[in-house]
């Protein structure tokens, strides 16, 4: 004689079950925890894409600017056009490095208000076209003219300052902008040098005029841009004159 068991039937989760239009109770198979409830339907497992929520993102994106670190325009605007152009950006304007030049070239006429914004732009151009020509003349100078540029601009700031007394207003960055762009007359003298003779009082003679004409200019553009030395106008042409002989005795020999 047979015993029969009630067995029963096994459900698999992707497939339907044949015994469902039968009265026996069906057992169900509970997901695994580390798997997300899948729609029905749905063949793509570990996937599943709420709406709402993407909904949610976009307008909050909307609101603080688009996306993470953009700013507040709108949305596809803002491309290469509306970009500073890279020297804006630097802080390098040749439009002013050319008229800060041109105010150089006439000693007696020099023009102080186009000196008030100060730039290194201009001294550091003047500064690298020198040591080229020096380069030319057979000279590697780089360091030198360098370490000398920094040494005379701390030391006309210095001597102004303690000139002026409490009146003195002149900062480090002008007194370096305008040294250096006084300096215009020397790097054509260091030009002149290569066509003019190493051994002759000619050399000497035109390093004095290129000298002459660097200590005026920069000491009326020192005047002018501060407070206070305009009673101490000789002592600083002679401060100035001491810095441009020390650079055309480096041009000479």
């Amino acid at each position: 004689m047979k015993k029969e068991f009630a067995v029963p039937p096994v459900v698999f989760p992707s497939g339907g079950n044949p015994a469902a239009g039968s009265g026996v109770q069906q057992r169900r198979v509970a997901a695994a925890p580390f798997q997300p409830l899948r729609p029905s339907g749905s063949s793509i497992p570990f996937m599943s894409f709420d709406i709402g929520s993407a909904t949610a993102s976009t307008s909050s994106a909307s609101i603080y600017g688009g996306p993470i670190g953009g700013g507040g325009g709108a949305p596809g605007g803002g491309g290469f056009e509306d970009e500073e152009p890279l020297l804006d950006e630097l802080g390098i304007h040749p439009d002013q490095i050319w008229k800060k030049t041109k105010s150089i070239l006439n000693p007696f006429r020099v023009n102080p208000a186009v000196h008030k914004d100060s730039d290194l732009s201009g001294p550091i151009l003047l500064y690298m076209f020198l040591c080229l020509f020096q380069l030319l003349a057979g000279k590697i100078q780089f360091g030198v003219i360098l370490g000398w540029i920094v040494v005379s601009s701390i030391f006309l700031y210095v001597v102004f300052n303690m000139l002026a007394g409490r009146n003195g207003n002149l900062d480090l960055h002008t007194c370096t902008g305008v040294l250096g762009y006084c300096m215009l007359p020397l790097v054509i003298f260091s030009a002149v040098s290569l066509f003019v003779p190493q051994v002759g009082a000619v050399r000497f003679a035109i390093a004095a005029v290129f000298v002459f004409w660097a200590t005026r200019v920069c000491t009326g553009l020192m005047v002018a841009l501060a407070d206070g030395g305009d009673e101490h106008r000789g002592l600083i042409a002679y401060a100035c004159l001491l810095i441009y002989t020390l650079f055309s005795l480096l041009v000479i020999f």
